[in-house]
């Protein structure tokens, strides 16, 4: 096994400071792409999608439980498949306490082809909290290009995407998959892919922080049992 080198306090404290540069032109870097990634044009979600979960069927809109956002997790499981996709039930497992991101008007779902009588039970073995849909008959999947057809056959992919209601009206703001998915779960790394961000002050382009008339970034934090829908 290669290991790293061995050297004194002073020497590693001059690598880590050397390091720390790079670091933060990374995090200069991360902000301005996500900041270009807000300013993204949206589409208007016309077709009236039909899922079922736990209070029966459900449409596109209701997935938002009266929030302006919605993050959709396209999770890995087919209507033939007796499981779950093992790394997306990993990245599942990831995910935190929901209070947060519903403080940033923004709620979370996963979606998946199966049928709801394979999801409940597979849910209840992993011990999941999260909204958990079926897409069963209708053509979401196929839509948001997490199922494709390859040589006649039907083939899964992950994928993340991120919806936008104003009123009555539901916008498609972006979505990525496979490698994108790398390094999201947290409460932050999925309030950056979405069109108002986390709501800081700070972030471009201005004006969206206070979009949900309520206070921006930090100030909003609770304990997650303190949190007031």
């Amino acid at each position: 096994m290669s290991l790293p080198e061995i050297v004194s306090r002073e020497q590693w404290r001059a690598a880590r400071e050397e390091l720390l540069v790079k670091e933060k032109a990374a995090t200069r870097a991360r902000d301005a792409l996500n900041a270009e990634r807000r300013r993204l044009p949206m589409v208007e979600v016309d077709t009236e999608y039909v899922f079922e979960g736990g209070d029966g069927k459900a449409t596109l809109p209701d997935l938002f439980e009266g929030r302006s956002q919605l993050v959709v997790y396209h999770f890995m499981f087919a209507p033939e498949w007796c499981a779950g996709c093992r790394s997306c039930s990993a990245f599942l497992d990831q995910i935190g306490h929901l209070a947060h991101l519903h403080a940033c008007g923004t709620s979370f779902a996963a979606v998946s082809r199966a049928p709801y009588t394979k999801l409940l039970p597979f849910k209840a073995r992993m011990g999941w909290a999260v909204p958990w849909y079926s897409s069963s008959g209708s053509d979401f999947n196929r839509d948001f290009e997490v199922t494709l057809e390859c040589d006649g056959e039907l083939v899964e992919r992950p994928g993340l995407s991120c919806f936008l209601r104003e009123r009555d009206r539901v916008f498609h703001t972006y979505s990525t998959y496979e490698r994108g998915l790398d390094g999201l779960g947290s409460t932050t790394s999925l309030l950056d892919l979405t069109a108002l961000g986390r709501q800081e002050e700070w972030e471009e382009p201005k004006g969206r922080a206070s979009a949900l008339g309520a206070p921006a970034g930090s100030e909003r934090i609770r304990y997650h049992d303190e949190y007031e829908e």
